[in-house]
C-alpha cells in the first residue's frame, strides 16, 4: 500500500490534528476552564488519532484501514463534544473532525 492515494485522507488527519491541538490550548486560555475539562481531553485523544492515522497511511501499515476506522470514530465523538461550546475554535475544531471523518471512513472502506 503506498500513500498517494491517500493523500487527501493523510492531509485531513493532519488538518484535524493541528485544529484539535489548538483547541485544547485554546480552551486552557477559556474564563471557565473546568467547563472545558472534557473538551481539552478529547481534543488531545484526537488529535494523536489522527497522528497515529496520517502515520499509518505515510507508512502504507497493512493496518491503516483499522487505525482510520477508530480515528473516525474518535473524530465524531471530539466534534459532538466541541459542538456543545460557543467558542470559535471549538466550532473550528468540530468541522475539522467531521472532514477528518468522512475521509477516514473513505479509506477505511477502500
Amino acid at each position: 500500500m503506498t500513500h498517494e492515494p491517500f493523500q487527501s485522507c493523510i492531509s485531513a488527519c493532519d488538518a484535524c490534528a493541528t485544529a484539535c491541538d489548538h483547541c485544547a490550548a485554546s480552551c486552557l486560555s477559556e474564563q471557565r476552564v473546568a467547563e472545558m475539562a472534557e473538551c481539552i481531553k478529547t481534543d488531545i485523544d484526537c488529535a494523536a488519532a489522527c497522528r497515529f492515522a496520517s502515520g499509518a497511511m505515510a507508512r502504507g501499515s497493512k493496518r491503516a484501514r483499522m487505525i482510520c476506522g477508530m480515528c473516525a470514530d474518535l473524530c465524531d465523538a471530539c466534534a459532538q463534544e466541541c459542538e456543545k461550546h460557543d467558542a470559535q475554535h471549538c466550532k473550528d475544531c468540530a468541522a475539522a473532525c467531521r472532514s477528518c471523518a468522512r475521509e477516514c471512513r473513505v479509506m477505511a472502506s477502500s
